[in-house]
């Protein structure tokens, strides 16, 4: 080998040492996880598990900070617009496919589902379950809402944890089925929702099994449908909405968490692998369990397909019903 070559791959490889040293550098900082509700709901708590496990492995604190309000957009936007270096993630529901297509239909979306975010992977499924205070007329959703609109005389309302929400948009579609008007009354999150809800300030609700389930357990809340497909070993006497004559409400529901578009795909498959071992770990996994929701751990790709999906069941519901955002 003669000398020029000799020295252009010694060049070469000199090089490279940087560019293998960053990648094996991440993460060097701690780590945010945004999430779009207040503390106490499922979102936040599925949060917190999971960080407290992320920051084992990775070696860095991982913080969990709140930005709600707006269904969820706002941690959605904040997220949409930080550095894709991996170092802001966005963990959301079902809520976030509903919330960006209202907005969206409303020309008042700050951000794009479609080019401005990765998946990670979706954490847990967790059912949703309608809710409502004790003393509401009626064991199952139909019977309430039968009794609703036989008692003109009474206006009812139903409340939700913000606008362009998942419960705005399947309260509105549930009036629209059953023929009658309720006000809407939109809250921050689940946690003051239930705390309404619990108190009869509001009569219908909904949120995330896990949310709900230890206050159904206790008298607190009645159970009135789910949403899944089939009947949830948690709630065996619960029919779905489906069952009850409402299709239309159907849906899937999860936890997950995404980054910005344009991350780098070493440092996606990185948080991918963390974020999965994470929900796995025997300890985490028995207290999601617990709380009703599934660990799943999935890839980053299925993340994304859940969210597309659910964006193109409900769009055509959403525009039908005038959902604003």
């Amino acid at each position: 080998m003669n000398m020029f070559i000799r020295k252009a791959l010694v060049f070469l490889s000199c090089l490279a040492v940087p560019v293998v040293a960053g990648a094996q550098a991440f993460p060097s900082k701690p780590l945010r996880i945004l999430v779009p509700f207040p503390a106490g709901g499922t979102t936040d708590i599925v949060a917190r598990l999971v960080a407290s496990r992320m920051q084992e492995t990775l070696g860095q604190p991982v913080l969990v900070e709140s930005r709600a309000g707006a269904g969820g957009t706002i941690a959605a936007a904040e997220v949409a617009r930080s550095a894709p270096d991996g170092y802001t993630l966005l963990i959301h529901n079902v809520t976030f496919p509903i919330a960006s297509v209202a907005a969206a239909l409303a020309n008042r979306a700050t951000y794009n589902v479609d080019t401005d975010f990765a998946g990670v992977s979706i954490a847990v499924y967790v059912p949703f379950v309608w809710t409502a205070p004790p003393a509401t007329p009626g064991s199952n959703l139909k019977e309430t809402m039968a009794a609703f609109k036989q008692n003109k005389a009474t206006r009812y309302t139903y409340g939700s944890t913000g606008p362009g929400s998942t419960m705005h948009v399947l309260g509105e579609a549930l009036g629209k089925e059953a023929g009658i008007e309720m006000t809407h009354i939109p809250f921050k999150g689940a946690a003051p929702l239930k705390q309404d809800l619990i108190a009869g300030r509001v009569n219908l609700g909904g949120d995330q099994l896990s949310s709900s389930l230890g206050d159904i357990k206790a008298g607190k809340l009645k159970a009135l449908a789910t949403s899944a497909s089939r009947r949830i070993p948690e709630l065996p006497d619960v029919p779905t909405v489906r069952e009850l004559g409402y299709p239309i409400l159907e849906l899937e529901g999860w936890n997950g968490f995404f980054a910005p578009a344009k991350t780098p795909r070493e440092v996606l498959d990185r948080l991918t692998k963390e974020a999965a071992a994470a929900v796995k770990h025997p300890e985490v996994a028995k207290r999601l369990r617990d709380m009703g929701a599934e660990p799943v751990g999935s890839s980053g790709a299925e993340q994304e397909a859940i969210l597309k999906r659910q964006m193109d069941q409900f769009r055509p519901v959403i525009k039908e019903i005038k959902i604003e955002g």
